[in-house]
């Protein structure tokens, strides 16, 4: 038997003794340029009222823009607007 909290594959075990417990691997947040926030690894998403939202994958696209008609995801409509690009002259 092995010692408290080693098991014979150098993995911690549980309080138990039981099955080695594993450490989800980091997340990954990256901001892309005048797109969205891709986000990789285990993270749960809630919206505004505590509701889980199913992102059906391990990485996701959140929209930054506000035009996304998918949102919280990302739908590629930042390509359509001036999002992150400084104001045109003509815009004053």
């Amino acid at each position: 038997m092995n010692a408290p909290g080693a098991s014979g594959a150098g993995q911690p075990e549980d309080a138990r003794g039981a099955a080695p417990v594993r450490e989800a691997p980091p997340v990954e947040i990256t901001v892309c340029p005048r797109g969205p926030l891709l986000i990789r690894g285990d993270v749960e998403l809630v919206d505004g009222d505590g509701a889980r939202i199913d992102a059906g994958r391990s990485t996701v696209a959140l929209c930054r823009c506000g035009a996304s008609a998918t949102k919280p995801f990302c739908d590629g409509s930042h390509k359509l607007t001036r999002f992150g690009r400084p104001p045109r002259d003509d815009a004053l």
